[in-house]
């Protein structure tokens, strides 16, 4: 009898305090968008590469008041049409404090990367036909949730998906601007 009470008290005890610190996930959304070269080449052997420069702002938000978030290996890259575009690049570890916006900026691509020719194809002709070109942001890490008082948690995988339109001329480099609203990022933990 005593050993059922004390587990009673226990499990609402664990749900009081998951009710008070729950966290929720961690918001993304991409403001602007930057692309500095885009070049494709063919190499001898007849693979095609893309090398690309190209820079996003991202805010991210953390919506609770009582948990804060601590971000290791982070790394972000382009997509389009779900194949990567650019290198991965590394991030330096993030703390996002409790109710607070934090920017990023981190500037993608380099040397070339292997593509598909239908990804070179349809970059070509979206940007031709269009002028508009849908890419997707990619950030990969670990997340660790932090609370002051109660607990610590183990680090999770994170997954943040931005896709979003640009208007892109052929030949236009620089700032792009982005088409519609910017709208939140997918986040998987």
């Amino acid at each position: 009898m005593f050993l059922v009470i004390l587990l009673v008290l226990a499990g609402i005890t664990a749900l009081t305090v998951w009710l008070v610190y729950r966290p929720h996930n961690p918001k993304f959304r991409v403001v602007n968008a930057a692309v500095y070269q885009l070049n494709t080449t063919t190499t001898t052997t007849g693979n095609l590469l893309i090398s690309t420069t190209m820079q996003f702002a991202l805010i991210t938000r953390n919506p609770n008041r009582r948990v804060s978030f601590q971000y290791d290996q982070l790394t972000a890259f382009v997509t389009y049409r779900d194949q990567a575009i650019t290198q991965p690049a590394i991030l330096p570890p993030l703390f996002h404090n409790t109710k607070s916006t934090v920017a990023l900026s981190p500037v993608l691509g380099g040397s070339g990367v292997p593509v598909a020719p239908e990804v070179v194809n349809g970059l070509e002709m979206e940007q031709a036909t269009y002028e508009v070109v849908g890419l997707r942001l990619v950030l990969t890490g670990k997340l660790k949730y932090k609370s002051r008082v109660v607990f610590r948690s183990g680090r999770y995988g994170i997954y943040v998906r931005c896709d979003l339109f640009v208007a892109f001329k052929k030949g236009f480099l620089g700032q792009l601007p982005l088409l519609g609203s910017p709208r939140p990022c997918a986040v998987d933990v």
